[in-house]
C-alpha cells in the first residue's frame, strides 16, 4: 500500500479540523494566512529544500562556463545532497507515522 506524503498532510489536516469542532472551537485563520501551523511549516520547508537544489545546479552550470571556483560548487552539492537526506528521512518518518496511525484501533 503507497501512501503518498500528500495523503498523509491531508489525513492530518481532517484529523485537526474533527479534534477542532469536537472540542467546539474554530480556526481563525486558514493555514495560507500566516499562521504556524503544521502545513506552512511542511511546506516552508519543501520550498526551501527545492531552493538549495536549485542552488547546487546553477553552482554546477556556473563551473562548467568557468565562472564560479571548484570549492563553491562541491559545497553546494554537498548542501543540497544532505537536505535531500533530511527531506528523504523526514518523509520517511512521516509516513511511518501515518501507517501507525492508520493500524491503530478506533
Amino acid at each position: 500500500m503507497a501512501i503518498s506524503f500528500g495523503s498523509a498532510v491531508n489525513a492530518y489536516r481532517e484529523a485537526a479540523g474533527a479534534v477542532e469542532g469536537a472540542m467546539g472551537t474554530q480556526k481563525t485563520q486558514s493555514p495560507q494566512s500566516g499562521d504556524n501551523s503544521f502545513v506552512n511549516m511542511v511546506t516552508d520547508s519543501l520550498q526551501n529544500s527545492a531552493q538549495v537544489g536549485r542552488h547546487a545546479e546553477e553552482m554546477t552550470l556556473k563551473q562548467i562556463a568557468g565562472e564560479a571556483d571548484l570549492k563553491d560548487v562541491v559545497t553546494a552539492v554537498a548542501n543540497a545532497e544532505h537536505t535531500l537526506e533530511t527531506v528523504i528521512a523526514v518523509r520517511d518518518k512521516v509516513l511511518t507515522a501515518y501507517q501507525e496511525i492508520l493500524r491503530m484501533p478506533i
